[in-house]
């Protein structure tokens, strides 16, 4: 165990050595959105953003480091919070309407990020002193998040995961794969102030507890399970039109996992340290080492 912790250490010097020129520490706040079953227009389903609905966009937080691999390359790993929320009763299909499910979800997401940075202004201004720059950058990753979703009922918000309103014990950490864009503007070489979108599809379908069928509700744990797992009411738009909710028949979409969007304003520092020039420039204030000076000769 000793020789595993030693190599570990001597293979990660190189890196520590370095870090202290290329760090940045932030984060950020902004808004966030579900894409799942919920929401959505006269059509079952529509790709990306179609079905996104703004009036449901809820608040999201960020922390975060990067480090700079090489000029156009950097890693970035944070954690995030992200609420989502949705709602039936605000889709014009007519069948989503009357299913008259909703959700609300706080998650907590670890993540690792690959960046790429495509375009990039060393000196804005023109100052030729190079304090100011612009870059932007294009990700991909992996992460692992945590939900909860619940269901406003009788006055209070109830977790839905363990009433498993279809039959299915789903689990509460799912996997993320991020796919970010940005730009950021650094400020006197120390600090930064940014923008990031990022799309996150998920390997879970139960973001918002729905995913495929019906269930006979003698199969679940309880009276509120029932309740829950089964709110269809008459449709206000067609009280002509008649939809099945009983057991077997379509509640949700299997063929598509849930994935939601973030999008936050950043703001982060840059940590310069010093390097081994400034340790022998400065030699006085590092007591107790000794730095020889290089001579010289004058060549004419």
């Amino acid at each position: 165990m000793r020789k595993l912790i030693l190599l570990a250490a001597v293979l990660s010097a190189p890196l520590l050595s370095r870090a202290q020129y290329y760090w940045e520490f932030g984060g950020g706040i902004g808004a966030a959105n579900l894409l799942g079953e919920m929401g959505g227009d006269e059509l079952t389903r529509r790709d990306f953003v179609a079905d996104m609905k703004l009036n449901q966009t809820r608040q999201s937080a960020s922390g975060f480091a990067r480090y700079k691999l090489t000029p156009i390359f950097s890693i970035k790993s944070g954690i995030n919070y992200v609420a989502v929320r949705g709602a039936d009763s605000l889709s014009s299909n007519i069948g989503r309407n009357t299913r008259n499910l909703s959700v609300r979800n706080h998650m907590f997401e670890a993540y690792s990020e690959f960046q790429w940075f495509f375009f990039e202004i060393n000196d804005l201004g023109r100052t030729y002193r190079y304090k100011d720059n612009f870059r932007a950058y294009i990700g991909a990753g992996i992460g692992a998040m945590y939900h909860n979703p619940q269901a406003y009922y009788q006055g209070e918000w109830v977790n839905l995961r363990p009433l498993t309103t279809e039959g299915v014990r789903y689990t509460a950490v799912t996997m993320t794969l991020p796919v970010s864009g940005g730009f950021y503007f650094t400020i006197n070489k120390k600090y930064r102030l940014g923008w990031n979108l990022c799309w996150r599809t998920t390997m879970s379908d139960y973001l918002d507890d729905i995913s495929d069928r019906y269930v006979d509700p003698s199969v679940l744990p309880s009276p509120m399970a029932v309740a829950l797992a089964n709110r269809a009411i008459p449709s206000d738009v067609d009280p002509a039109a008649v939809f099945s909710h009983a057991p077997g028949q379509k509640r949700g979409d299997p063929t598509h996992r849930d994935s939601f969007l973030t999008s936050n304003i950043e703001f982060s520092y840059v940590y310069r340290g010093k390097s081994s020039i400034y340790k022998s420039k400065y030699s006085h204030v590092f007591r107790g080492q000794k730095y020889k000076k290089r001579k010289v000769r004058a060549k004419f």
